[in-house]
């Protein structure tokens, strides 16, 4: 059962999240990895979209959640699972435009045309069963969420900035924590109820990473 819903968009550090929840017992973590990982979890997706989720099976075995495809469904999940805290997490809105758009917007451009990716990604995308993948990041995130407009700067910021305060003004204060990664350890920590570990925050996948491991065909989406 999730006890930590995240409701950030992706690139707001997602996955150092999902890696600092999971050191602080909160996992395994849901993440748009384990889609990428294991493709046969598109199909629950594909369900949610067409208004047929199953949040406990889609979750099952998962005690949190960050990233896309869930952020998109948080006050669906914040319902399912009305005793899960919330996290919001963000950061500066040109900053995460400028992340998104040179990230995981660069590869799914790259993912659309064969011919201009770099040789390893095209070996990897050509050694996947299905382009399902490829379909649900398309549909989700490029077309549903910012309407086919990502690339208009303005718009996809105030997309962003709709959703969070969206968030803020549904979910009551002492069940929210906005937060940036950069903050570390400690309001996180106080928020979940748990000690501060004796180690330094995670940091994973900042944009120069993500391009390299693109290069790599390694291939992560957030």
């Amino acid at each position: 059962m999730l006890k930590v819903i995240g409701a950030g968009f992706g690139r707001t550090g997602t996955l150092s999240l999902k890696t600092a929840l999971e050191t602080l017992g909160f996992g395994p973590c849901y993440h748009m990895v384990e889609v990428i990982d294991n493709l046969d979890r598109i199909d629950d997706w594909t369900a949610a979209m067409a208004g047929e989720p199953d949040w406990d099976r889609t979750f099952a075995g998962y005690q949190a959640t960050v990233d896309w495809p869930g952020c998109t469904y948080w006050r669906e999940l914040a319902d399912r699972y009305p005793r899960a805290k919330v996290l919001l997490s963000v950061r500066d809105p040109e900053k995460w435009y400028d992340s998104v758009a040179n990230t995981i917007y660069y590869v799914s451009k790259l993912a659309m045309n064969p011919e201009t990716m770099p040789p390893a990604m095209r070996e990897r995308l050509a050694g996947l069963p299905r382009d399902d993948r490829r379909k649900l990041v398309d549909e989700l995130i490029w077309q549903r969420t910012f309407g086919g407009r990502f690339e208009d700067r303005a718009y996809a910021i105030s997309v962003f900035e709709q959703h969070n305060q969206a968030v803020r003004d549904a979910i009551p204060a002492d069940r929210l924590l906005e937060y940036q990664v950069g903050e570390g350890w400690q309001r996180l920590c106080d928020f979940l109820g748990a000690p501060v570990p004796d180690e330094d925050f995670p940091r994973v996948n900042d944009g120069a990473s993500f391009r390299e491991m693109v290069l790599e065909g390694k291939l992560p989406e957030n």
